[in-house]
């Protein structure tokens, strides 16, 4: 059971998809999810699909959305600047909230990738969010861009690319990046960004990024709970970035690494993930 669904955010609309639990009755109220997509991608992509899905069939209400500039939504194309995001969030739980098949305290949050980095946040700011589950996502920027760009070449070239970006922006001008030059996939693995995924970015972008610390807010989703899952050797976003994250949470707090997937956790189809997901939603936020 799904609906197309549009709520706003900073004046634009926002698409998505409400997905239901098979076995909900008319008149009943069920715990959701909020699932936000990766880097530039969409509602539609293979990771936010088959986590609404996977709520969906638990017992959860789930929105799966685009994030302004993303997508079927409104907004500047390729404009994804994390505390919009953050924003966007906040708007769509609002929306789960008008919503006479959601319990209105219980609304939680799922994201991968970047989509992760902004759940994480969103939850460490709005005590309205009920849980978090991230999936493959990052604490600290400037971090996350060293060892996504780890040998001297790559990051002298990164940093030419800051420099440049900051230069044009003085004198108003905007530099487009390329998206593999931001966030390097290997070509094997670029499958897994959806069809109509933003591939350039405005340098305000890479500085939004670059600049955004999850870290700092993570410990005040406690006592709410938060799982982090994130591939043993990730070679997107690094593994390290889920360590540090658990490493400034309060609790409860989960941290599973798991070998034989990489970044596109969900979409890989690995059993074990989808596992680990349903054993604690059952423990730390059950749908009934």
């Amino acid at each position: 059971m799904e609906e197309r669904v549009h709520f706003t955010s900073a004046g634009l609309q926002l698409a998505g998809i409400l997905h239901f639990p098979p076995d909900a009755k008319p008149g009943e109220r069920r715990p959701a999810f909020m699932v936000l997509h990766g880097f530039g991608s969409n509602k539609d992509s293979g990771v936010p699909r088959a986590a609404a899905e996977l709520f969906a069939s638990l017992g959860y209400v789930a929105l799966r959305f685009d994030m302004r500039g993303c997508g079927e939504s409104e907004g500047a194309r390729g404009r994804v600047v994390c505390l919009e995001q953050v924003e966007d969030t906040r708007r769509a739980l609002e929306f789960l909230q008008t919503r006479d098949e959601v319990q209105k305290d219980r609304i939680a949050v799922y994201g991968q990738s970047f989509g992760a980095a902004v759940a994480v946040y969103a939850a460490g700011v709005e005590p309205r969010i009920a849980a978090c589950i991230s999936t493959g996502g990052w604490g600290h920027g400037e971090k996350k861009f060293r060892k996504q760009h780890a040998s001297p070449e790559a990051w002298a070239r990164f940093t030419a690319m800051m420099e440049k970006g900051r230069q044009m922006k003085k004198r108003g001008e905007t530099l487009m990046v390329p998206r593999y030059d931001i966030v390097p996939i290997r070509p094997e693995l670029r499958a897994h960004v959806a069809p109509g995924s933003i591939l350039e970015f405005p340098f305000e972008v890479v500085e939004s990024m670059y600049a955004f610390t999850a870290n700092e807010v993570v410990g005040r989703i406690a006592p709410r709970p938060l799982l982090l899952v994130h591939a043993a050797q990730d070679t997107v976003t690094p593994t390290e970035q889920s360590i540090d994250l658990f490493q400034h949470a309060g609790q409860p707090s989960d941290l599973h690494l798991v070998a034989g997937v990489d970044h596109f956790l969900l979409s890989e189809g690995n059993a074990l993930v989808m596992d680990i997901l349903r054993d604690w939603l059952a423990q730390r936020f059950p749908a009934r």
